[in-house]
C-alpha cells in the first residue's frame, strides 16, 4: 500500500465495510457484478477455504470484520479475473486489519493468506 487515499485502498475498505454490514444485517442484494456481489457469490468456497487454512479457527469464532478482509483476499486471489500481485493483495488487506481490528488480526490475516498463497504457488509448479 503505497498511501491511504490510494483509490485501490480506498476501494477495498469500502468493500470491506459492506460486507461488515452484511454480516449482521440483511442486505438486499448488492448490484450484479459489484465486487461484494461477487465475493458474496462465491461466500461458500472462500470460507471452506478459510476453515481449511485456519482449523483452529472456526468460522463462527473469527471477528467479523477479519471475516470481511479474509473473504475480499481470498476472493481476490482465487476468483477475481483480472488478478493484481499476491504481494499487492496480502499487503493491503494487513494494512486494512491493522486499521480496523489491530495487531493481533493483522498476524492472523497474514498466516491464513499465506498458506493460501503458498498452496496456490506450489500448485502452480
Amino acid at each position: 500500500m503505497k498511501k491511504k487515499s490510494d483509490p485501490r485502498h480506498t476501494a477495498r475498505v469500502k468493500t470491506v465495510k459492506k460486507l461488515f454490514e452484511a454480516t449482521f444485517r440483511s442486505v438486499a442484494g448488492f448490484p450484479k457484478g459489484t465486487t461484494e456481489a461477487e465475493v458474496l457469490n462465491h461466500k461458500k468456497k472462500i470460507d471452506n477455504q478459510i476453515s481449511k487454512n485456519a482449523p483452529a479457527w472456526p468460522i463462527e469464532q473469527i471477528a467479523p470484520i477479519n471475516l470481511s478482509i479474509l473473504r475480499l483476499a481470498i476472493w481476490e486471489l482465487l476468483y477475481k479475473k483480472k488478478q493484481e500481485p499476491y504481494k499487492v493483495i496480502l499487503d493491503e488487506a494487513i494494512e486494512i486489519a491493522k486499521e480496523y481490528s489491530g495487531e493481533a488480526s493483522a498476524g492472523f490475516i497474514n498466516g491464513v493468506l499465506g498458506t493460501i498463497i503458498k498452496t496456490r504457488l506450489k500448485n502452480k509448479l
